[in-house]
């Protein structure tokens, strides 16, 4: 059976979809696979050369092509997008009336964009694949994957079989399939509230970022309000990729005031561990601002201070991040170590008040 599959966007991630989906095609009969870019360097860069894979999966250069216009009247089973969040609803709404009456539309966006997704292309065609790995684009048509890393896979309606998706996504990464697609998508909003932001804010990779205690304090008191919006919002959160518990790392009202409480050292720990393993990974936020492209960081953040003020719920900290991030995208600071001390200072203020 045949199907037919569109890539919208194509940067890191997509990039990394597409080329390891055509490496893996001979396996997939029946599997054709389009990739949309408005960007003509990315595209003429890959029909040029093809795709050019490097990092965790090493090296080599996948031959395919990039198109930057669909044909009138063309349709896929599966779209995904795989824009950054401040693009998906322009990306989706670009492509909607190509989607096959009963096909499926795939966030791959962190932030809720299924909920804005919906409103274009009708909740019952809505999947999100929770992201659980990291890329960058360095220079067009060149995918840096630099981690490991799998989907975590649910839709809106829950009548929508994803199974024969997720099979299809398995060569990129392990799939899990997950009935709590909101709990999933808070979870991986709250690591993302900390990691990209602050990583847009330190400018570094994250493994450097994490070696700073003060880094680690900053992460943990934006996941802790994001972990308090999720509750006010009645959602049930699921562990990220299976181990971390975002209830459990949620700081208490004693580990705030304590410095050296053994639970808080197993917290900081944890992040630890996690900047070991994502060593590499360096924000996609902050690529984006590089590029001249709006920070993501309303859909993040600032997802959360909105649904906070709905519940009376003060955000501080995600307040002054996302201010600091702004400041970044319009040149008035730049990403440094000062830059995480400024937040560190405007939070410690804010939380004592």
């Amino acid at each position: 059976m045949s199907e037919r599959v569109l890539v919208v966007g194509c940067g890191g991630l997509g990039g990394v979809v597409v080329g390891t989906l055509l490496e893996h095609a001979a396996s997939r009969s029946g599997l054709e696979l389009v990739a949309l870019t408005t960007n003509t360097r990315v595209a003429d860069a890959v029909n040029a050369r093809g795709y050019v894979l490097r990092g965790v999966d090493g090296a080599r250069t996948i031959a395919g092509t990039m198109t930057t216009e669909l044909s009138p009247g063309e349709k896929f089973d599966v779209i995904i997008l795989a824009t950054q969040p401040p693009q998906v609803e322009e990306a989706a709404a670009r492509v909607v009336s190509h989607l096959a009456e009963d096909g499926k539309m795939v966030c791959l966006q962190n932030g809720l964009c299924e909920e804005r997704v919906a409103k274009i292309a009708g909740r019952d065609h809505v999947v999100g694949a929770v992201v659980a790995w990291g890329a960058a684009m360095p220079e067009p048509g060149v995918y840096d994957r630099t981690s490991c890393g799998g989907f975590s896979i649910g839709a809106l309606d829950e009548k929508i079989d994803v199974s024969s998706l997720a099979l299809m996504l398995e060569p990129v990464g392990p799939v899990t399939l997950t009935k709590n697609l909101a709990g999933a998508r808070w979870s991986k909003l709250a690591i993302n509230c900390a990691i990209s932001t602050l990583g847009t804010l330190g400018g570094e990779a994250l493994g450097k970022l994490m070696l700073q205690r003060m880094v680690r304090r900053l992460a943990l008191e934006l996941m802790t309000e994001v972990v308090h919006v999720a509750r006010a919002e009645k959602i049930s959160l699921e562990k990220v990729s299976g181990t971390l518990d975002l209830e459990w790392i949620a700081l208490t009202e004693s580990e705030r005031r304590a410095m050296g409480s053994p639970s808080l050292l197993a917290k900081h720990s944890m992040l630890l561990a996690v900047g070991a393993r994502y060593r590499r990974m360096r924000s996609s936020m902050l690529a984006a601002i590089e590029r001249g492209r709006p920070p993501a960081v309303d859909f993040l953040n600032g997802e959360v201070i909105s649904r906070g003020k709905k519940h009376g719920i003060s955000t501080p900290v995600n307040a002054h991040a996302t201010a600091l991030v702004w400041e970044i995208a319009h040149g008035k600071r730049k990403p440094s170590h000062d830059t995480l001390r400024e937040l560190s200072r405007r939070a410690a203020v804010a939380l004592d008040e």
